[in-house]
C-alpha cells in the first residue's frame, strides 16, 4: 500500500477534544463522522493509524472521504477540519429584519388616498421614498409577503 499523501498525527489534546465531539449529542452527525474519521487516521495511536480501506469501514463513509477529511486537516488543522465552512458564495439578503419589520407595517396601514389596496409597485416606491431601501425589486416584497403571512 502506497503511504499516505498527508499522514495525520494529533496531539493529546486534540485527541480528546476529537473523542469528545464524538460523544457528544449537540454535534451533527456529518461532524461526529468527520472527528472517527482523524482518530482513526491518527499516526499516534496505540494500535498504529488504519489503512484507509479500514477507516472508511469503521467510520461508515466512503473512501473518498477519509482522504478529503485527512487533507482538510492537513491544511486547517484537525479540530477546524470537523466543523462546518462558512459559504464564501451565499448572497446577501435583500432586506434585514427592521427593513421587512418596515415593510410589514406600511402593508397593515391605510392604503394611499384613491386605493383600495397596496400593490406590489406603490409599496416599491414607498420604501424607496421612506428611504428605507435605495432599490429593491417587486419579486422580493412579494417573496417576503408570503414569508411574513
Amino acid at each position: 500500500m502506497p503511504a499516505q499523501k498527508h499522514p495525520l498525527a494529533l496531539t493529546s489534546a486534540e485527541r480528546q477534544q476529537l473523542e469528545m465531539v464524538c460523544r457528544s449529542g449537540r454535534r451533527t452527525p456529518r461532524e461526529k463522522t468527520r472527528a472517527r474519521v482523524l482518530l482513526l487516521t491518527d499516526a499516534n495511536r496505540p494500535e498504529g493509524p488504519l489503512t484507509d480501506v479500514q477507516v472508511a469501514q469503521n467510520a461508515g463513509c466512503a473512501l473518498p472521504t477519509v482522504a478529503k477529511i485527512r487533507t482538510r486537516a492537513a491544511q486547517r488543522g484537525a479540530l477546524k477540519a470537523i466543523a462546518h465552512k462558512d459559504q464564501s458564495r451565499r448572497k446577501a439578503r435583500a432586506l434585514d429584519g427592521a427593513q421587512e419589520a418596515h415593510l410589514v407595517t406600511l402593508c397593515c396601514s391605510a392604503p394611499p388616498e384613491g386605493r383600495k389596496r397596496w400593490t406590489l409597485k406603490l409599496l416599491r416606491g414607498r420604501l424607496i421614498e421612506l428611504e428605507v431601501v435605495e432599490s429593491i425589486a417587486c419579486e422580493t416584497i412579494r417573496r417576503t409577503l408570503k414569508k411574513t403571512s
